[in-house]
């Protein structure tokens, strides 16, 4: 059996995108659970700091109220695209998150975009790897 996780509030903040003090006033709040290592570190619960974390993320509406299958969507700009004669690449800063999309540059035409552009970028689940760390 594997020992639950454990994780010090400054990899909390990180891996939630807020700041240390959040993680803290989440903390004092009794939102999250702590405990002291053996560094005399505060750390949380990892199972716990999952939940919470699917508490608190709510996926942003849909401007254009569209039903899809698939949700892992990203709303954001258009920074950079790279026109190349077949394919494009596309770059998209989605909150912290940088996003490529390699599309066909037809499409893009069509599409227009050009940086500046809101997009919605979707991830089928099929095409994300994980890398445990």
């Amino acid at each position: 059996m594997t020992d639950t996780p454990m994780y010090r509030v400054s990899e909390a903040a990180r891996f939630l995108d807020v700041s240390t003090d959040t993680v803290r006033r989440w903390i004092a709040a009794g939102a999250l659970t702590h405990r002291t290592d053996s560094a005399g570190r505060t750390v949380v619960d990892g199972v716990e700091l999952a939940r919470h974390a699917r508490k608190i993320t709510a996926l942003p509406e849909d401007p254009r109220h569209v039903s899809t299958s698939v949700s892992n969507r990203f709303y954001g700009i258009v920074t950079d695209v790279k026109r190349g004669d077949v394919m494009s690449l596309v770059e998209i800063q989605a909150g912290p998150h940088r996003i490529f999309s390699l599309v066909g540059t037809d499409e893009i035409d069509r599409m227009q975009l050009t940086p500046g552009n809101a997009v919605i970028a979707s991830a089928l689940a099929q095409a994300i790897a994980l890398e445990r760390i």
